[in-house]
Order: structure tokens, then sequence, then C-alpha cells
């Protein structure tokens, strides 16, 4: 397993995480050995949105003897009302909630103290000056959560959440279906038409992601196989499928991820989802199917794939271009990303313009006239 530290956080969280949501459908033994056996294959980061005893209890038991090798999601605002899950802000709710989720869980503290799942603007307005964000804050001041983070499926939102400089960590949506859609309040658009002449990532999605990238933000991924959806060619947008780790890569590969936060039923599936570790180049190759998909192919595009390797220079195109992306928008290239770009073994200077990249590329990228341009606004 490899590990990747979440931003300013400095916490080192697995690639592949655990998402628990799915826990509640199997008897409690079943479902702690499975969490025994993601942590035997390394995975360290589990995410507890779920407000329900059941799941509460079977994390808890599954990592009690080994609290500090786990790095916990815990939610606030995430209630059990009357048997069921209720998203609220109400503190007679709330805090009783989170003191539950301590209490199941045997801790004294979660890793990531989450701001609850917040997609509307006038929601996230709404907390600015509430008892709701008063508590989180006395929460984190306290060390019962250590870091502050926050869920949405909105760009926008995490946009805020990464300029309020107090949100350290974001867990968001992420897919190659999903981030084609422009930004909505509504998170049933992810999941709606996709027959709309719709082609390419959707720049705010772009945007943040570099956003997350430059601010030290890191994200966790969630709905990374878009509810299952991916792997049938006849729900997937693209009418046709995709892999675990394809999914897994995509979503990686994204600037700012860190962790995907996979669900699990069965230890075969978090097999398949750790596979990703020692899978080939071939394997993982998310963009072919994307190109060679009848609908919504990325063109003129660059997803950071990989596919221009190998380079003749030895230049990592995928990470030049990446850190393009992030410094091109900016007024000023930033000194951390320009840092970053220095410390590259060959950098887009070297460029020889073979224009091989380019007979590879799936999207069409005019890669010589990028690692140009790159080469003049590094100055290097």
């Amino acid at each position: 397993m490899n590990y990747r530290q979440l931003g300013k956080t400095g916490l080192m969280v697995s690639e592949v995480g655990f998402g628990g949501e799915w826990l509640e459908r199997h008897e409690e033994a079943e479902s702690v050995a499975l969490i025994h056996y993601a942590g035997k294959q390394g995975i360290n980061i589990i995410d507890c949105w779920m407000a329900d005893p059941k799941s509460r209890d079977i994390i808890g038991k599954a990592i009690v003897t080994e609290r500090e090798k786990w790095i916990v999601q815990g939610h606030i605002g995430s209630t059990w009302q009357d048997g069921q899950y209720v998203r609220s802000r109400d503190m007679k709710f709330v805090k009783p909630a989170f003191e539950d989720l301590l209490a199941r869980l045997q801790t004294d503290y979660i890793d990531l103290g989450m701001i609850h799942y917040i997609d509307e603007l006038a929601e996230w307005e709404r907390i600015q000056q509430s008892e709701y964000l008063d508590y989180v804050f006395e929460l984190k001041k306290a060390g019962v959560i250590r870091h502050i983070g926050l869920s949405t499926h909105n760009p926008r939102i995490a946009k805020l959440a990464v300029e309020s400089g107090f949100v350290e960590m974001i867990l968001f949506s992420i897919n190659p279906a999903f981030d084609m859609k422009p930004a909505s309040e509504d998170i049933d658009t992810l999941f709606g038409d996709y027959e709309a002449g719709l082609a390419g990532i959707d720049e705010e999605r772009a945007a943040l992601y570099r956003q997350c990238e430059e601010a030290g933000v890191g994200i966790t991924v969630m709905k990374g196989f878009g509810g299952g959806r991916l792997f049938d060619a006849e729900l997937s947008p693209f009418k046709t499928t995709f892999t675990p780790v394809q999914c897994i890569h995509y979503a990686l590969t994204r600037p700012g991820a860190c962790s995907i936060l996979c669900g699990y039923d069965t230890t075969e599936q978090v097999d398949a989802a750790v596979a990703y570790e020692t899978a080939t180049d071939e394997e993982k190759d998310y963009a072919s199917v994307i190109a060679n998909a009848p609908l919504h192919a990325y063109h003129g595009q660059c997803t950071y794939c990989g596919h221009c390797k190998p380079c003749p220079s030895d230049i990592d195109i995928a990470m030049v271009n990446k850190f393009y992306d992030l410094a091109a928008v900016q007024d000023k290239v930033p000194e951390s990303v320009r840092e970053h770009y220095l410390s590259l073994a060959h950098t887009a200077s070297e460029c020889v313009a073979c224009g091989g990249c380019e007979e590879r590329c799936p999207f069409g990228v005019k890669v010589t006239e990028r690692m140009e341009k790159a080469a003049a606004l590094f100055g290097k």
C-alpha cells in the first residue's frame, strides 16, 4: 500500500481507503472481520458518516485494539432521529449524535471532524455564525477532533471551504462521469441526464482540484465508482465499462486527491480495490476507455493519465502539465508550484518536440505546445 500526505494535516493516508456505509448490510461479526481484513491490506482511513448505531458499533469493535493505526473521518451533523438518519445543525441533535459517535467508536478523539454534507450556498452561509460551527471549533480546540474537514458534492461549496482557512481537508465526489457535470446544489443531477452534449472535465471542478493542491487542502474521494454505474455499460453515461482499478486511478490522478474511500461488501471487493497498488499501467488506463467511448470523449484536455510516456528526454509530461495547469491560472506563479516544478528531474525546457507523446495521447492534446508554454512560464 502506498500512502499520501493529506494536505496540511500531515496525516499519511492509504491511497485506497474504506467507506463504511455498507457495513450495516451484514452481520456484525462479518463486518468487523471485513475491517480487520482491510487493515491487514494496509488500508488505514475509514469514513463513518453513518448515524445508525449498528455501523458505529461495528467500526468501534473493529478498531478498538489498534486505534492509533486508523484515521477516522467522523461527521458532525449526522444524527439518528426516530430510527433514521437525519442531517441536522440543531445542537439538541448534533451534540448527542457526536457524543454517541465517540462512545460507539470507543475513542476519545476523531482524526478528521467533518462538517457534514453541505451542498447549498445558503446552508454554508447559515453555519458561518452559528452554534454548530462554534461547536466544531470547540471540539478542535479541545483536541477531540484533530482536524476540521467538510463533505460536499458541490465544487462551489468546496471552493468556499478551501478559502475559509479553517477547513483542512475535503471529502468530495470524484469520478469521470461526475467530473463532466456543472456545479449544482442537487446531488441527483450527478446521476441524471448525460445526453446533453457534455464533454470533458467541467472547468469549475478542474479549478477546484488545482486550488486544493496549491492550498494544501487534501481531498478524500467518495463515490469514485459512481454508485457502481461505471461498471455497467447500460447505466454508464459513457456506454462502456470501467474497472475498479481504472476508477481509482482516475480519482488519484486529480490534483489534491489523496485517498479514495471505496465501499466493500466482501474481502474480494477489498482485494479488487487494493489491486490498484500492483496494477500495470495498462490495467490503470482509464484514458483509453474514455477516448473510445461512444459518448463524451475529453478531446483536447490533459487528464494526467500518462499515456504520453515514454519521453526520449525522460520528462514526466503528466506532472509538467499538472504544474503548468496549477500555475497558468494565477496572476503570478506560486513559489510552491515553481519549487515543485523545478524539483522534477527533467523539465519542459528539455522537450525536443519529437511528437511521440502527441501520437500516443488519446485526447489529442497539443503536448509540445504545452511544453513550450510551461518552459516559458517557469523560466527554465
